[in-house]
């Protein structure tokens, strides 16, 4: 991979462990367009949501409703980026950041990386956990906020949804007060500013597992393919690549996808993966065996200790390091 070639939405996410955002200087057309009070319009989108490798990447694109509707519209093939061909989703957004054809774009990118989707979904106690709908409705609001803080004053904002779209609708609309918003499924096909969004979202997300493919080709050549668990390439290279201990990188794989425990729990039963009992595992176990334990044992019956001492010792991992 040529580095100095790549979008600045992926340099800025490169080998990075945690969750990173790229916000682009605000766009010098824009700040005339506001000096003319033009309206200036912004499409948010995703790409990578199902996946089982690599990050979830939410994009933000925004211009004056002039531009789309005189330029963008016109001259070029923006849609859903599921239906343009990679070549052309490419070409697209490199005019965006390397050329100043299509500079009057500002845009900004999260990608939230694997690591931080399991770590947010896997929380302890269950109450605690963070759903992928809760994620991308928060990081959705921190970009917006984040183009907001650069004083771009944005009169309407057009987002493919995530859940019901009337909810979510009401959600940022008490967030933003002041903003209009359409929450709409499909908005990618539906307005040219959200297929900008999705074109960057896209394009950010395979560059970035195109390297995490490239970077651990050395330990296993095989393709990773699209990094949907029903891609059968995608389950050759889980299987392929897996550890006895602790599976796969935290950078590339999502362990919160039942796809990853369906294939640890069956490396564990034919003997090829090592088990790990956690400590929140273990409470639970504690708290069963704490039900049903036999409380008429003396001491004399257990060496001196009485029942609930033996009962108590379930509770921590403690006990085991000593």
């Amino acid at each position: 991979m040529v580095l100095n070639k790549q979008p600045p939405t992926v340099l800025s996410s490169l080998d990075q462990l945690h969750t990173q955002t790229y916000v682009t200087p605000p766009p010098l057309a824009i700040c005339d367009a506001m000096v003319d009070k033009e309206e200036i319009i912004m499409g948010i989108d995703e790409a990578g949501r199902g996946p089982v490798i690599g990050p979830m990447v939410y994009a933000v694109a925004y211009c004056t409703r002039k531009f789309q509707d005189t330029i963008l519209i016109p001259n070029y093939d923006f849609d859903d980026s599921k239906k343009l061909t990679d070549p052309v989703r490419r070409k697209l957004f490199k005019l965006m950041y390397d050329s100043q054809e299509l500079n009057s774009i500002g845009y900004a990118t999260t990608c939230i990386s694997p690591c931080d989707i399991s770590s947010g979904m896997s929380r302890f106690p269950p109450t605690q956990q963070y759903n992928l709908n809760e994620q991308a409705h928060d990081t959705t609001m921190a970009l917006i906020e984040s183009v907001l803080c650069q004083g771009i004053r944005i009169a309407h904002i057009y987002v493919d949804t995530v859940g019901p779209p009337h909810t979510y609708q009401n959600k940022l609309e008490t967030k933003f007060p002041g903003i209009k918003f359409t929450v709409a499924k499909k908005a990618d096909s539906l307005y040219c500013v959200v297929s900008v969004a999705s074109v960057v979202a896209k394009v950010t997300r395979d560059i970035l597992v195109e390297h995490l493919e490239e970077k651990y080709a050395t330990e296993n050549p095989i393709p990773m393919g699209s990094g949907y668990p029903s891609d059968p390439k995608t389950k050759v290279w889980l299987k392929q690549s897996q550890m006895p201990l602790f599976g796969w990188p935290t950078e590339i794989v999502r362990f919160s996808w039942q796809t990853c425990q369906t294939l640890l729990d069956k490396a564990v039963d034919d003997g090829t993966g090592i088990q790990l009992e956690w400590e929140e595992d273990l409470v639970d176990k504690k708290n069963k065996a704490m039900q049903t334990w036999d409380y008429s044992n003396d001491a004399e019956t257990t060496g001196g200790v009485t029942s609930t001492q033996l009962a108590d010792k379930l509770i921590t991992l403690d006990n085991w390091y000593h």
